[in-house]
């Protein structure tokens, strides 16, 4: 890898709010102890791992966001259990997106790819936009739901192929970080830049909250706020007259592979 990446790896839930529990299963747990072996093995292979828990400790959902936004992290990737009403009715492993599009989708479908190849069923990538880890984070943010608390069969693979499922996600990191150093150009949208971050934070959270994609680059010693990250120019294109009927002034950027 031509840079050092840094990946904000976030066990989800913790401390009082245990998540899904099917008999006496904890999905705390299970996400504590996978998100620690996925980060072991992004540190074998150069990437710099941060955590937003190492311990059996509570944060909110904004709070994890808050702490991956202060760490400076290219990659947020949340390590979750699925499970449904009714024990035992699902199966499979699906990883969750705020839009499925540019380095946030592909690192999806890496991720998620990767782990339908170690056995499990293939429930896909979804757009879950209401979701806090995802909207309030400002890098590129999956959530991971490795298979179902609720289902024996799913708990039994979890198990037995535990090495296996940690280095899937781990790979689909890898993946994601090798094809954006390699990669073809893709298109995002600007409609802001200021000297401080704050002020660049405050029109994020304005976007998020007119349900539209924002986050903050650091170019030139200017906080950069954009709006999505587009291989498809059409797409892009859309974004932006999108962002222009609700006021925004907006130019499109090119960004290129960063070799």
């Amino acid at each position: 890898m031509a840079e050092i990446r840094r990946v904000m790896i976030d066990a989800g839930h913790g401390g009082e709010e245990p998540g899904s529990i099917y008999e006496g299963r904890r999905e705390k747990d299970d996400n504590l102890k996978l998100a620690l072996a996925v980060g072991e093995i992004l540190s074998r292979n150069g990437v710099d791992v941060l955590y937003t828990r190492v311990t059996d400790v509570y944060q909110s959902p904004l709070e994890k966001a808050q702490i991956a936004n202060r760490s400076g992290a290219d990659y947020f990737v949340s390590i979750h259990r699925n499970a449904m009403p009714i024990p035992g009715s699902a199966s499979g492993v699906q990883t969750l997106v705020y839009e499925n599009e540019g380095v946030a989708g592909l690192m999806a479908d890496n991720i998620n790819q990767a782990l339908v190849k170690t056995g499990f069923a293939d429930l896909g990538v979804i757009e879950r936009p209401g979701i806090i880890v995802l909207r309030r984070t400002q890098m590129p943010a999956v959530l991971v739901e490795a298979g179902f608390l609720d289902n024996p069969q799913d708990n039994q693979k979890f198990d037995r192929d535990f090495n296996a499922i940690a280095q899937a996600i781990a790979d689909g990191i890898l993946n994601t970080i090798r094809e954006e150093e390699t990669g073809p150009e893709y298109y995002q949208i600007q409609v802001g830049a200021f000297p401080d971050r704050e002020t660049a934070e405050r029109m994020v959270g304005q976007l998020r909250e007119q349900g539209l994609p924002g986050f903050v680059v650091l170019d030139d010693g200017m906080y950069k706020v954009r709006a999505g990250a587009f291989l498809n120019l059409d797409n892009a294109a859309r974004m932006e007259q999108t962002l222009r009927n609700y006021g925004y002034n907006t130019f499109m950027v090119r960004e290129g592979a960063r070799a």
